[in-house]
């Protein structure tokens, strides 16, 4: 029977290729706890230039570098305001609060993705002892699969600027952002004091994000990456395929806007799914309460994985084909089909 699976329940399940691990078989090393890992370091300044930044830092995951820089920003006691669907507040384990003692103030998400700037104003605490001290904003680009626009991006940073806070994005599918608004990456970072981009989801690397910001700041995050255990050895190896990514896989990330565009399509003309129009690789599909394990079953034999729910989310990335989105739009027809005629 043959191994390949349709993954499409996120696009952290993407393998390096062939040249990507020929990439990292040849990378030169060193130690990089030391700072002479010089491919990490290029890593590190090719990231900091392409995105516009002084520095940058290569981190194991994209949790460990938003929350470096959450440790930076914020002090004990401190808060900072922050999206309810966003990663840094519901995904990463309450890290800011465990570890950093930051109380994260969380925001209602507008349909869009974006905090409104009217409730940024409500939520910042007066200059009062009663109340833990307002030091950041905490956005996500692109949040849910949604793409902030840089209108909105530009209101709302300039408006934490003005009531004293600093700017963070996690910026995990950033390069997402982008591509889909025809933008440079440096344009799609403008605004922030620091921004946390992801290597290992679309843009194809096995591991790892690089934490961007100014050159005393990143300076400051290696303490907190090593006491966090994320200070690594030899990790040119690791760092050889992100930087493989930022040369090679940015723009190819349209295919994958392309591929969940048409995936969307099929499924929109199944009548029992209401089915969301992606702005890039992740959209949502309301499926009927009754027809879910049946149809997470019927995905499952025909080798295709998804998180299957009322509220099922499918993403679209670099291992995806024209050819599996076709594959998968006719199994959803089938058991619909199937389904229906039960029923």
């Amino acid at each position: 029977m043959s191994e390949y699976w349709i993954d499409l329940r996120s696009d952290t399940v993407t393998e390096p290729d062939q040249a990507m691990r020929a990439a990292m078989a040849a990378a030169p090393v060193g130690d990089d706890v030391y700072g002479d890992d010089p491919t990490v370091n290029l890593l590190q300044e090719t990231a900091a230039e392409m995105f516009g930044f002084e520095a940058g830092l290569f981190a194991p995951s994209g949790t460990q570098s938003n929350l470096i820089a959450l440790l930076l920003h914020c002090a004990r006691g401190d808060e900072y305001l922050v999206g309810q669907d966003a990663h840094t507040y519901k995904y990463e384990g309450g890290g800011a609060a465990v570890l950093g003692s930051i109380q994260p103030q969380p925001i209602a998400n507008q349909p869009d993705g974006s905090i409104a700037v009217s409730d940024i104003a409500h939520y910042i605490k007066p200059d009062d002892m009663h109340f833990a001290r307002s030091r950041l904003l905490a956005l996500e680009n692109t949040i849910g699969g949604k793409v902030l626009g840089q209108d909105y991006i530009a209101e709302a940073t300039a408006f934490a600027r003005s009531r004293g806070l600093a700017t963070h994005l996690d910026g995990a599918r950033i390069c997402n952002a982008a591509v889909k608004q025809g933008i440079s990456l440096r344009d799609a970072a403008v605004g922030f004091d620091s921004i946390s981009v992801c290597l290992s989801k679309g843009l194809g690397a096995p591991v790892g994000s690089v934490l961007l910001g100014p050159k005393e700041f990143i300076e400051r995050g290696k303490r907190w990456r090593k006491m966090l255990g994320g200070g690594m050895r030899q990790a040119g190896i690791l760092a050889a395929a992100g930087l493989y990514a930022l040369e090679h896989n940015v723009e190819r990330l349209a295919e994958d806007h392309a591929n969940a565009a048409r995936l969307s399509m099929g499924l929109a003309e199944i009548e029992e799914l209401q089915v969301a129009t992606p702005q890039t690789n992740i959209f949502y599909v309301e499926v009927p309460p009754e027809a879910v394990d049946s149809l997470r079953a019927a995905l499952l034999r025909e080798r295709i994985r998804a998180t299957v729910g009322q509220h099922t989310r499918l993403v679209t990335h670099i291992n995806t084909t024209e050819r599996d989105v076709d594959h998968v739009i006719a199994v959803f027809t089938s058991f619909f089909k199937d389904w229906r005629a039960a029923r």
